[in-house]
This record gives structure tokens, C-alpha cells and sequence, in this order.
């Protein structure tokens, strides 16, 4: 048996994660030796070259971690996975990344001052990492795919690395898929449960240099998140808001603590702007789009005729919009939110 298969059924044993792995290696010294002592038979080594066949077909990657490619910050990680899943761009692992969470339920103005902080990162060669979720983590991933090139953007899932989560950012995981990489610790097909998710913020936490918390309840998993990355030694941000808003809490909780540093924008991070004349023009596209769109449903037709420009051109911009939480579908066409 190889060094993988070997390390994936410890891992796929009953009640083994990361931890338990820790300790068993550091018990029988590899392993190979470990497999042995747990008395695994041939329905699990089966089991495992199953779940290794399908990943295959499916172009999902295992990455250990004595790989070169195994992210560096994550690796430094005490207990991190042994093993990651990964499908999509491999380039993401060597880029340094930037981890961006928040509530589901973020505003307009939040998921907008998101998502443009997430472009500007990308601009900069800056992988933006994000838990897929509806709201923030939306906006974060739809902010770097909005920027030009390829290996801009990282969603850690709590299920296997094929396993949508929630449905409604299917599509949203099909670019995330052209564009950047999905990542996850779980064997492929896993459906997660609660306590997937805490650990998989945990690894949103470590891929990355530093975490910027946007809206976010008191007591929500990202401040969790937080949490984790401060526990890391992680430089943690977070967005203030307006103290009414009970998404508010949580950033400005940490602000007020000394926990994080107030972020105020792009240019907290950086002092130059980058060269981005075709970013700029894409946004100004979805933004004319958005000024042609009210409280009374439009149709992409009739959008089309007011914009000018192609229907494949508009449905484009009409999905970014979406993910924006911007707008939203109804039976008559789109209409703001």
C-alpha cells in the first residue's frame, strides 16, 4: 500500500480525525503501522479505494501534507489535516490568501463593500478564501472572480469536495471551479453535519495570513472563525457597522476588544493601486446594469435594449448581481433588493 492510501485509511476509520491521527502516528510512527495496529480489514480498504477511484474520475486531487503543495500556513496548523481534497486550480495552494467570512443574512451595503475589497485582493495575486455560504462568503468569492485571470478564489467546504452546499450556489461553485479551487478535508460524497462546519472554519481560519470579518452576529460561526485565526496567530480585521444592526455585534465587538483592527477599505492593505483598466470596465458594465433595474421587474429583453449590450452579456452580469445579493429573479424579470 502507498504512503496515500495508507494515510487515507486511518483517516476513514470510525472516530479518527486530525487529533486521533496526531496521536496514533505519534504512537506507532507511520502510517502503515498505524493501519495494522486498528485492525482494518478488506471492506474498509475497499471502502477507501473506492472514494480514491471517484475522486479520480471527478478530478479531485489529494494533497498531504508532505506535499510541497500542502499550503504553507495551513501546514503550521497544529492537528491540521493530514490529507486535503482539492478539485479545480492547484496554482491557488502556492499564492498567498486572504480569508473573508461573514453572516449569511449581510446587507446590500455589506455584501457590496465585501465584494469590492475581495476584487482588489485578487487584483493583486491574493487567493480570497471563503466558505461558500449564502451572504458574505457569496460576495467575497463573487469579488474575486469578478478580477481578470485564473487561482483568485478558495471555498473550504464542510461536505466532500463535490458536495454543493447550499444548492443555491451551485453555479457559483461551477466558477469557483474554472476560476479558482474548492477545498476540503472530508472524503468525496460526504454530506456534513454541524460540527463539520466549526472545523472547516478552523481551516478557513489557517489557509490564510489574515482574516477579515465582516457583519456577523454575536454568537454566528464566524465569529468562530475569528476566533481561530486570533488562536493562530492570525491577523484578524474586522468591518464596523452600524451598532443598531444586531450583524454589527460581532465586528465591532472585536474592534472594541483590541481582537482586531478596524478595516476601513483596500487601502488598509495596500498603498498603490494595481492596473486594472478591464476590471474597471467589467464593473462599470454590471453597474449601468444595476441603475437600469428598480422595484418594477425588467425582463433581460428589455435590459438588453437599455444597456446595449448583448443577452449573453447581460445574463453575465445579472448572475454576479445576484450573488451580490444586489437583485433578485421574479416571475416578470429582475428587480433591486
Amino acid at each position: 500500500m502507498n504512503k496515500l492510501f495508507d494515510k487515507l485509511c486511518v483517516l476513514r476509520a470510525p472516530r479518527i480525525g486530525p487529533v486521533r491521527y496526531a496521536k496514533l502516528i505519534s504512537q506507532f510512527g507511520t502510517p502503515a503501522a498505524a493501519v495494522e495496529a486498528l485492525g482494518l480489514g478488506a471492506e474498509h480498504f475497499d471502502k477507501v479505494h473506492r472514494e480514491m477511484d471517484e475522486a479520480a474520475e471527478k478530478g479531485i486531487h489529494y494533497i498531504s501534507d508532505n506535499d510541497d503543495i500542502y499550503p504553507q500556513m495551513l501546514r503550521r496548523v497544529k492537528n491540521h489535516p493530514p490529507v486535503i481534497t482539492v478539485r479545480g486550480n492547484l496554482d491557488v495552494l502556492r499564492r498567498p490568501m486572504v480569508s473573508i467570512v461573514g453572516t449569511r443574512h449581510a446587507t446590500a451595503a455589506g455584501m457590496g463593500f465585501v465584494r469590492e475589497m475581495a476584487r482588489e485582493f485578487a487584483l493583486r495575486g491574493i487567493v480570497v478564501v471563503s466558505g461558500m455560504a449564502m451572504g458574505t462568503d457569496t460576495a467575497a468569492h463573487a469579488g474575486a472572480l469578478a478580477a481578470d485571470g485564473s487561482a483568485q478564489t478558495v471555498a473550504v467546504l464542510a461536505g466532500g469536495a463535490d458536495y454543493i452546499w447550499p444548492l443555491e450556489n451551485e453555479s457559483l461553485y461551477r466558477r469557483i471551479l474554472e476560476r479558482g479551487a474548492i477545498i476540503s478535508e472530508m472524503p468525496v460524497g460526504f454530506v456534513p453535519n454541524q460540527t463539520n462546519f466549526v472545523q472547516r472554519n478552523r481551516w478557513i481560519a489557517g489557509l490564510s495570513e489574515k482574516l477579515i470579518l465582516g457583519e456577523a452576529d454575536i454568537n454566528s460561526g464566524s465569529m468562530t472563525t475569528a476566533r481561530f485565526a486570533a488562536e493562530y496567530g492570525r491577523e484578524v480585521w474586522a468591518i464596523p457597522s452600524h451598532p443598531a444592526d444586531s450583524r454589527a455585534a460581532g465586528p465591532n465587538s472585536l474592534i472594541a476588544a483590541g481582537t482586531a483592527k478596524l478595516c476601513s477599505g483596500i487601502s488598509d492593505f495596500f498603498n498603490s493601486a494595481p492596473s486594472c483598466m478591464g476590471n474597471e470596465k467589467k464593473l462599470n458594465s454590471e453597474n449601468s446594469l444595476l441603475d437600469a433595474i428598480g422595484s418594477i421587474a425588467v425582463s433581460e429583453s428589455v435590459l438588453t435594449e437599455i444597456v446595449k449590450k448583448s443577452i449573453s452579456e447581460i445574463k453575465r452580469d445579472l448572475v454576479i448581481l445576484e450573488l451580490q445579493g444586489l437583485i433578485r429573479k421574479t416571475d416578470g424579470g429582475y428587480v433591486r433588493t
